[in-house]
């Protein structure tokens, strides 16, 4: 069991580093998030969604968003799509492909900031949404694992971290997402930091 512990840490140790490294990546999150600055200036809003630990990422991000990172600020419009009624409805009267789609075509104006998260970059659903998002005008991030998939050079903005399992992936993920956070709250509140 010890070898176990240590090769899931050294994995995960191998896969941030990994993305780190890449300082195209650094860079992407810097353009990344003074983009989704630039929506928040404006009085415009923020929709993700993903599937499975995803979706726990995406509820998550909006979560920081709408109540406390690390410091008190104006709650900031984020939306994760993960409300069971809507996904079940939508599922049942659309097909699952659409869970995501239907709830981008409800809420997202042109200018508003959507991100799609997949770990494969495969997830049928994810790409539907991220392309109503983009039919709509909005800026559109996709947030992604191993060799990005089909989402890869798809959006607006992406981020691929090449690990070869989901849960090492969604680890760096959710780094990825709180430094989003953290660097949004530092454009728009420098007086916080």
């Amino acid at each position: 069991m010890r070898k176990t512990i240590k090769t899931a840490f050294s994995t995960a140790q191998e896969t941030l580093s990994g993305f780190v490294e890449d300082s195209n990546n650094i860079s992407q999150m810097e353009i990344i998030a003074k983009a989704l600055a630039r929506v928040y200036a404006r009085g415009g809003k923020c929709i993700i969604f993903g599937n499975g630990g995803s979706m726990c990422d995406a509820m998550h991000f909006a979560e920081e968003f709408t109540g406390r990172f690390r410091k008190d600020r104006p709650a900031l419009p984020c939306i994760a799509i993960a409300d069971p009624s809507h996904i079940t409805c939508v599922g049942n009267d659309y097909g699952f492909d659409e869970i995501f789609s239907r709830g981008v075509e409800a809420y997202a104006n042109a200018d508003d900031f959507v991100v799609g998260i997949s770990t494969s970059g495969n997830s049928p659903n994810v790409i539907r949404g991220l392309q109503v998002a983009k039919d709509r005008g909005c800026f559109t991030f996709a947030l992604l694992g191993k060799d990005g998939g089909k989402l890869k050079d798809f959006c607006d903005f992406e981020l691929i971290v090449a690990g070869d399992t989901a849960d090492r992936i969604q680890e760096v993920h959710t780094l990825i997402l709180h430094t989003i956070i953290q660097c949004v709250e530092k454009e728009l509140y420098p007086e916080l930091i």
